[in-house]
């Protein structure tokens, strides 16, 4: 007889198994037949392309992303300390000043670099 933790781990690995299984089956079942042709449209909304896909662009549009990505990402660790500014106290408040520093170190690293500019 099977102890009542390892039917628990049984039923969890049945079920692991059975939805994947059930989930293609079903939609093998329910799909929509018909062109294959459109499917292979770059645009999903049945437009023809005109030209060429493959297009290159200026590296600093990607420099210039990353840099809002991490300014974002900045202003989304600021917000809870903000938040909780009276509980945490004077100590966290230097902790955030000095995330602050670095990032701006950063900011100035990047403008003397030129990352910032659009010509």
């Amino acid at each position: 007889m099977l102890q009542s933790g390892y039917v628990a781990l049984l039923a969890m690995a049945l079920a692991s198994f059975l939805v994947p299984v059930l989930m293609l089956g079903i939609s093998a079942v329910i799909h929509p037949r018909g062109s294959k042709d459109l499917k292979f449209l770059t645009y999903e909304s049945g437009q023809i392309p005109v030209g060429s896909a493959w297009i290159q662009y200026n590296v600093r549009y990607y420099l210039l992303a990353l840099i809002f990505v991490v300014f974002d990402v900045e202003t989304v660790f600021l917000y809870p300390w903000a938040v909780a500014y009276q509980q945490v106290g004077f100590f966290a408040f230097v902790e955030a000043m000095i995330f602050l520093a670095i990032l701006a170190l950063g900011l100035v690293y990047a403008w003397r670099k030129g990352a910032l500019e659009w010509v």
